[in-house]
């Protein structure tokens, strides 16, 4: 899917733990995002790097649920055991 490809780029973020938590969610993730997520996580991906990183710190909450609802399986995959 090219758009999963393009939110993949757009997951480098400008800060190396927003870049880790987001690469750990499309590990674990990217492939199984319906349509919807991937607007979502397209919306989501053009917040500050500040907020994302308060929203899945849980200092802070989306205002969107669709976008809460995301970041709780951001945070569910950063907190997942990594494999190996």
């Amino acid at each position: 899917m090219t758009l999963v490809r393009r939110l993949r780029w757009r997951c480098r973020r400008g800060t190396r733990e927003m870049d880790l938590i987001l690469d750990r969610f499309l590990a674990a993730a990217g492939d199984t995002l319906d349509e919807d997520e991937v607007r979502g996580l397209d919306r989501l991906l053009d917040q500050s790097d500040q907020d994302l990183l308060d929203w899945v710190a849980r200092r802070s909450a989306p205002p969107d649920p669709a976008l809460a609802a995301l970041v709780d399986r951001i945070r569910s995959a950063s907190s997942a055991p990594a494999d190996g």
